[in-house]
């Protein structure tokens, strides 16, 4: 195991680094560490990673993660002298996350799962190093109380559902990392990421936001599985990845709840994409398809008392930067304005 002794600026790894959470916590943290992304592009995308790719700070392999890593067999990374220093900071984000995505790879999504996590966990307990998993809402299973969902709660899931490769994938994970802390005494950090949503989600992967973005600056009706009358909450990535930070530089391990306890109709959230793509559009209600299951509110007290984070991008401001960037990735025209929400 290597020491902790850092000649230069810490080093970090982000499994999943090209993908859409990923990708924007490798923005942040290269402005301060060296960032090592790695990614197989199963889903993740090049071009989230293209203009790091010139920063001296920030290089990438490209990797299977559900087989084992060794980064001091890569030369390219002999800059940030990891034989010698190993890696300060494990981020592990690599698995399927949309509903589409883990519908059309379940053996990748356990692999990833199972495998990469453990994978993930060699490097950093290789290193001495501190990681942050990022989990999922989807452990606690649907919500049926209506109360927010504590990190104590254990959770009610189908383990043979359409969704479980992802569901009970994600569960195995924790309980991985988990042992990992227990048996050889890492720290962690479990972060139970909530519906998170801004540039770089990809349009027409199962996600309410994209999808209904997608359409309406393509001017089509917009589908709100369920009712216009349903509530469910939104995260800007920003925020999420101002979470994972903190939770990487808080002094202890654990886990958390990562999300936005702010709830909205799901009709007024189709209202207000209209209007600040500045069209309208017919919103049309159908019955969600088997993989897609409604989402819980979280309880993120822990989280504020903790690390003093809260989610501080509001919903309209949040969209309308999600909508200016799939409009300029479409070459459409500008956006219209709305006031807040």
């Amino acid at each position: 195991m290597h020491a902790q002794q850092v000649l230069d600026r810490p080093t970090a790894l982000v499994t999943g680094g090209a993908g859409f959470i990923g990708s924007h916590l490798c923005d942040q943290l290269v402005k301060n560490r060296n960032v090592i992304c790695v990614d197989n592009f199963i889903t993740g995308l090049e071009e989230n990673i293209d203009l790091l790719l010139q920063n001296p700070h920030f290089k990438f392999i490209r990797h299977d993660l559900t087989e084992p890593l060794d980064l001091a067999s890569f030369p390219e990374l002999d800059v940030f002298k990891v034989k010698f220093q190993g890696v300060q900071e494990v981020y592990n984000l690599a698995c399927p996350t949309s509903p589409l995505q883990y519908n059309r790879l379940p053996l990748e999504t356990l692999a990833a799962n199972a495998a990469g996590t453990k994978n993930a966990l060699d490097v950093a307990f290789k290193s001495g190093a501190k990681i942050v998993h990022a989990s999922t809402s989807a452990i606690y299973g649907e919500p049926t109380d209506g109360k927010p969902f504590t990190e104590d709660y254990w959770g009610y899931i189908d383990p043979v559902g359409p969704r479980s490769c992802y569901n009970e994938g994600k569960r195995f994970s924790e309980s991985l990392v988990s042992s990992y802390g227990s048996t050889k005494e890492m720290q962690f950090i479990i972060a139970r990421i909530f519906n998170t949503y801004g540039p770089r989600t990809k349009l027409n992967d199962g996600r309410m936001i994209p999808d209904m973005v997608n359409k309406a600056i393509s001017n089509e009706p917009m589908t709100i599985y369920g009712s216009a009358d349903d509530i469910s909450t939104f995260c800007y990535v920003s925020d999420i990845v101002d979470g994972l930070i903190k939770l990487m530089e808080y002094s202890g391990s654990g886990i958390f709840n990562l999300g936005s306890h702010e709830q909205y109709k799901l009709g007024d959230i189709a209202k207000l994409i209209m209007q600040l793509a500045d069209v309208k559009v017919p919103i049309e209600s159908k019955t969600a398809p088997p993989y897609l299951a409604k989402q819980g509110v979280p309880e993120i007290i822990k989280a504020k008392e903790t690390i003093g984070w809260l989610p501080l991008i509001s919903l309209t401001e949040g969209l309308r930067q999600t909508v200016d960037y799939f409009r300029a990735h479409h070459n459409l025209k500008p956006l219209g304005s709305v006031g807040p929400v």
